[in-house]
């Protein structure tokens, strides 16, 4: 009797001249051999891991990278030639030497045991094709094109894009009311992560800092409600406990509310006071980090904030209020005493202050500063000076917020012999 029940996935047909069946393999503990210890190998080898498979590799030689993967004992490798019986019980091999003439006694023998077997130099002459593949969410894709992988990796990379950036669902239940943090990173659209944008894809309410990427939010649906919670340096700005009320109010009308706030949400910003508001009125509140302008806005920039032998420290500082103020929670005579980076934050408006603070700590004048504002976007404007003359620099040049200043050696790298491009310009 016919079995009428069908367990498969839902799947779309048309018609095709694609020779292959793609099919999920469970390798848990099951033996996988692989012969060939080069990139092509160290390339297959990290999923096949991941996917629990007991794999053997073979090979005259193999690359660092494979030796590691050995030595941590994710697999284990025999330095030889292949030689014919190397797939006993095998479930599943793989053919990746530069020696044609190998391959195809592999993919001999395999055949004879019966076991599917992957030829890399040659995807037809094998008995398995393997897909250009991605995870994403508990989702396994896997696209095949006949043999055409460029093809076929460019239809995987779009539709994880997709499904990064929530252009396509992979939930068609609604989204559970509460609230996530989202750092939307230092300004490049581009630089929020990935789980960021895919909950951003999924707001009811979004309540958005003045530092969070704009662009951001002109992808977000008609019936998206938008507060604007911008803080203004010096001016308007949203009251913190209206900000919490926002999120705490929208969450138990039954909408998903994404607070998105510029960089990450824990530095230098407010974070964890709306999230303790959350948790007090028992609202389910996610947080997601995200790419932090101290770091990342220097390196757009060409200045890496540690580098061998240079530098062992950097510390980041908020320049929210004055060295002198009664609130300051800074020791600037010890940073002044330190040898390596400083970031200074929202420091523009002070910027004399605290260069004369960590001159009198003794920095020397000479030390190195630059002053990056807008950093990441095509905007970005880079100031090189010291710190005896950046004050000076940065009111003679018309600096404004928001601005990143770094202070110490590696704020004199500068690279000459080939362009440094931030996202926005090199996507």
């Amino acid at each position: 009797m016919p079995n009428t029940s069908d367990t498969s996935e839902d799947h779309v047909t048309e018609p095709s001249t694609e020779p292959n069946y793609l099919v999920g393999l469970d390798l848990r503990g099951r033996r996988v051999v692989v012969v060939g210890g080069g990139t092509v190998a160290a390339r297959r080898l990290g999923l096949l891991i991941a996917s629990g498979a007991d794999v053997h590799v073979v090979s005259r030689e193999v690359t660092p990278t494979v030796e590691g993967m050995a030595s941590a004992g994710q697999i284990t490798v025999t330095l030889r030639d292949y030689a014919d019986g190397d797939l006993a019980e095998a479930w599943y091999a793989i053919a990746c030497t530069d020696e044609p003439e190998t391959n195809a006694a592999i993919v001999a023998e395999a055949e004879r045991r019966r076991v599917f077997c992957v030829r890399a130099d040659n995807a037809r002459l094998g008995t398995a094709v393997t897909p250009a593949t991605a995870r994403y969410e508990g989702l396994s894709i896997g696209v095949l094109a006949g043999g055409a992988h460029r093809r076929s990796a460019a239809v995987r990379n779009g539709l994880l894009e997709a499904l990064q950036s929530g252009t396509v669902a992979d939930d068609s239940t609604p989204v559970t009311p509460g609230v996530a943090l989202v750092g939307g990173g230092p300004g490049d659209p581009d630089l929020i992560t990935v789980r960021g944008r895919r909950l951003l894809a999924r707001a009811d309410i979004v309540v958005a800092d003045r530092l969070a990427p704009p662009e951001l939010l002109a992808e977000l649906g008609p019936h998206v409600q938008v507060v604007d919670a911008a803080k203004i340096p010096y001016g308007r700005a949203m009251a913190q406990e209206a900000i919490n009320t926002a999120l705490v109010e929208g969450a138990k009308a039954g909408k998903f509310v994404v607070r998105l706030k510029g960089g990450d949400p824990y530095v230098f910003g407010r974070g964890y006071e709306e999230v303790e508001a959350c948790v007090a009125a028992g609202v389910p509140v996610t947080v997601v980090p995200g790419v932090t302008s101290p770091i990342s806005v220097p390196g757009a920039a060409g200045i890496p904030v540690t580098h061998r032998g240079v530098t062992h420290e950097f510390v980041v500082v908020s320049g929210h209020v004055a060295p002198d103020h009664p609130d300051s929670l800074v020791d600037w005579p010890a940073l002044a005493r330190l040898r390596g980076t400083l970031v200074l934050m929202m420091a523009v408006e002070r910027i004399e202050q605290f260069a004369d603070a960590l001159l009198a700590g003794g920095r020397p004048a000479g030390t190195p500063a630059a002053v990056i504002q807008e950093g990441t976007l095509r905007t970005q404007r880079v100031l090189r000076a010291d710190l005896g003359t950046v004050a000076a620099r940065v009111r003679a040049e018309g600096i404004r917020p928001p601005a990143i200043i770094v202070v110490g050696p590696t704020a004199a790298f500068a690279v000459d012999d080939a362009e440094v491009l931030t996202g926005s310009e090199n996507g």
